[in-house]
């Protein structure tokens, strides 16, 4: 009886962590956690999260120096979190504006904050084929179409926008209606801007091979060891406390759990939905062999990509933010949400108008005050973080690892010197404000996508709200 009891036990654990996005559940390895931590350890590095912050860290850290005793904590396993939910872009983009980095920090160090986010989506790339990670890799570029005509003045600036900013012409492109329908045929297309600096890929297949890969250097990862607090040169857990020479925080949407970070970050869910495979005549009608990854000109966008197996899956926002910045599982479903997901994969995609939707999910992001992710170290605490990513981690914790890794390690690099290095944002505001204003400002965009369909032309209120937030 008691074997039946640990096989049943076993069972709805894994059913549990596939349950949490596509990725997971269709990844074909047994998905069991790895041991908890034993008892108190000593190590030189610990790192606190096993998503793509804490493992890209420990993968840099390791290869640098293969003696270095490092060891990643994990309350569930490594890609519960957004790394095996998100939407599966290696976005280029950095959250906040080029003007916004700008003002502080300078043109040329905001140059040198994007050129990095570009190079990095290669990276990522290199590593998975080096490390025989089978993550699904394409580097497609990025399509932002405008569909509608409201959406139309401020999709086809954005060539000129980055043209400004030192991107050239074979980087970032304005392709008239003919020429995008010609990579993506997407009812309404008017035109859109391309940029070829962006991939997709399967996130599960990448935290989960990364895992594996680290092991093999040396890294120990404990999972289902929940972590109660991080103090200097310690990090205390339900099992024991670990003494360590350096602590990484890498804990992204999940940091207000830990004490004293409630307002560091604020957790926002998005959400996500996946089709059933697509026939051949469908891909023939609207082509996407470039495996391109897709947004429109709306508000509360929606992003979109083509998988390995010819599923579309198309994220977005539109999930309300919960009082005290509270995370529960039963946030990662919203009907409403999901719904209207459904209904733009249809509006863009006639011919998939009969197509099943076999996966519905979400997950937490975590959202800085400022929209302005940071890497620091502070060495007399033996203290480093990073994260506030907004939804573009999958690149930016690439990036965010190898800085950890200069800056642990103590060495100056043009990685150090990026803008984002001790950038200490201001903490939210305690509630009922944040919630009031994180509600407020999805309301305002939510209403602002409304009016448009309905009349047609840009909503001033949108470009209101633009001014006061800080990007």
């Amino acid at each position: 009886m008691t074997d039946v009891r640990v096989a049943s036990s076993v069972a709805d654990d894994e059913a549990r962590y596939r349950s949490r996005s596509m990725w997971l559940d269709l990844i074909d390895e047994p998905i069991a956690p790895r041991p908890a931590l034993p008892g108190p350890t000593a190590v030189d590095v610990a790192i606190v999260g096993a998503g793509y912050t804490g493992l890209w860290t420990a993968y840099y850290l390791a290869q640098a120096d293969p003696h270095l005793r490092i060891a990643v904590l994990e309350k569930e396993i490594a890609g519960f979190g957004a790394s095996g939910r998100n939407a599966g872009w290696v976005s280029p983009w950095f959250p906040a504006s080029l003007e916004a980095i700008a003002r502080v920090h300078g043109r040329d160090r905001a140059i040198a904050m994007q050129r990095a986010m570009f190079d990095t989506v290669d990276e990522v790339g290199r590593v998975a084929a080096a490390e025989g990670i089978e993550a699904r890799y394409h580097r497609g570029g990025v399509l932002t179409l405008a569909t509608a005509p409201e959406q139309l003045a401020r999709v086809r600036g954005e060539p000129d926008h980055y043209h400004r900013w030192g991107v050239g012409d074979d980087e970032i492109m304005w392709l008239d209606a003919t020429a995008a329908r010609e990579r993506i045929a997407v009812a309404g297309c008017l035109g859109g801007a391309y940029l070829t600096r962006c991939a997709c890929l399967d996130p599960a297949r990448l935290v989960r091979g990364l895992a594996r890969v680290v092991e093999k250097r040396g890294v120990k990862i404990h999972e289902r060891t929940r972590v109660l607090g991080i103090e200097d040169g310690r990090v205390m857990t339900t099992a024991s406390d670990v003494r360590a020479g350096v602590v990484v925080r890498a804990t992204e949407g999940f940091t207000p759990d830990l004490p004293g970070a409630r307002r560091e970050l604020i957790p926002v869910y998005s959400l996500a939905i996946a089709t059933e495979p697509l026939p051949p005549s469908f891909w023939r009608e609207v082509g996407w062999g470039g495996y391109e990854t897709f947004t429109d000109g709306r508000h509360l966008y929606v992003c979109a990509m083509r998988t390995d197996d010819d599923r579309i899956v198309i994220g977005g926002r539109g999930a309300p933010y919960h009082f005290g910045s509270r995370l529960r599982d039963a946030y990662e479903q919203v009907p409403r949400v999901h719904a209207a997901q459904e209904t733009a994969l249809r509006q863009l995609f006639p011919a998939a108008r009969d197509a099943k939707v076999t996966h519905r999910w979400g997950g937490a992001l975590g959202v800085p005050r400022d929209w302005f992710p940071s890497v620091g170290y502070d060495g007399a605490r033996g203290y480093a973080w990073a994260g506030g990513y907004v939804g573009d981690g999958v690149a930016a914790a690439n990036l965010a690892g190898r800085t950890l890794a200069d800056l642990i390690a103590g060495r100056d690099s043009p990685l150090t010197a990026l803008p984002w290095v001790d950038h200490r944002s201001r903490r939210w505001e305690p509630e009922p404000l944040r919630w009031l204003s994180v509600r407020g400002s999805l309301a305002v965009f939510a209403s602002a996508d409304r009016v448009e369909r309905r009349t047609g032309r840009p909503a001033r209120r949108a470009a209101l709200m633009r001014r006061v937030l800080p990007l």
